[in-house]
């Protein structure tokens, strides 16, 4: 998908250390919005052009303070506007970050309890050898379910803990990075 025309990302403006801002050039406001939202700018959904070019260009960018700055034509400033569009910003990458940080502690508390149940049922399969005859038909019944049965949770649950629960951490980085970010607008 394509960035709408008019909008572009800046990354060699001298003015500004570039390892710690980012620079967006817009037509209008209306390109940081979701053109099928018919809401306020205080409510409205942010486009999906808008959010892929600031992931595009906050990729390189340290952890920490960042500014994102997003020029617009001089003839087009709204100082009212721009205030709600800013607290509407924050308040989009606030919220997905909280989202995506439950999301990750609810897959690593899942995957704990995965593997800590594949522990459990390792260890009644080993008392089970240990305490009764393997000969016994409910015996090797019960160790022929257990066995796979606890490695499978075991390892379901090491995956999830792993690497289940870091798909997400670029969008997290990302959300958190402009949740923190200094917004400003500046004509051009």
């Amino acid at each position: 998908m394509g960035m709408r025309r008019g909008m572009h990302a800046l990354y060699t403006d001298p003015a500004f250390d570039e390892h710690k801002n980012i620079s967006l050039k817009l037509t209008d406001y209306e390109e940081i919005f979701s053109v099928f939202d018919p809401r306020p700018h205080a409510e409205r959904a942010l486009s999906v052009d808008f959010l892929e070019e600031a992931k595009r260009a906050s990729v390189d960018k340290p952890n920490g303070q960042i500014e994102m700055r997003l020029l617009v034509p001089r003839k087009h400033r709204d100082l009212n506007e721009e205030s709600t569009i800013k607290r509407r910003l924050r308040d989009h990458f606030k919220k997905h970050s909280g989202v995506l940080r439950k999301k990750h502690a609810d897959i690593v508390r899942r995957g704990l309890k995965f593997f800590a149940a594949g522990v459990i049922i390792m260890f009644l399969t080993a008392l089970i050898l240990y305490f009764f005859d393997a000969n016994d038909l409910p015996v090797n019944f019960l160790l022929i379910l257990f066995e796979p049965a606890g490695w499978f949770l075991f390892w379901e649950g090491l995956d999830m803990v792993l690497f289940e629960a870091r798909r997400n951490e670029p969008e997290l980085e990302f959300n958190e990075k402009l949740a923190n970010a200094h917004i400003n607008f500046q004509p051009y």
